[in-house]
């Protein structure tokens, strides 16, 4: 089972960067999915998450900004992050949760990750 993260990159603020999440060796259609962020310094928090009957959560710095989306044929998450501000700078991971119906916002909640991908945002 791989998740592999990708999209991340330099962008100056204002601008905007689409990141993938695609997924191998199993389906995940049957699990809510979502993205996390660690910044330097910080712990890892959560970004967004899709359940499996496309319930959405975001929190609430990335609110109308971020769209998290998901192709369950291409078995493939995506985080479309529109507005980028330099406090969106860091390490963007995404997972596979261990529940289906409903997003949880924490990530022992999550049992498979991607590898992560950088987005930074200058000022």
């Amino acid at each position: 089972v791989q998740l592999q993260a990708s999209g991340g990159g330099l962008v100056q603020a204002g601008g905007s960067l689409r990141l993938s999440c695609a997924g191998s060796g199993r389906a995940f259609s049957n699990y809510a999915m979502g993205w996390f962020r660690q910044a330097p310094g910080k712990e890892r928090e959560f970004v967004a998450g899709i359940s499996r009957s496309m319930g959405i959560t975001y929190t609430g710095s990335v609110k109308g900004r971020f769209t998290i989306s998901r192709d369950n044929a291409k078995n493939t998450m995506y985080l479309q992050m529109n507005s980028l501000k330099p406090e969106d700078t860091a390490v963007y991971y995404c997972g596979v949760s261990k529940y289906s119906s409903v997003v949880r916002t924490t990530d022992r909640d999550y049992n498979y990750w991607g590898q992560g991908t950088l987005v930074t945002v200058s000022s």
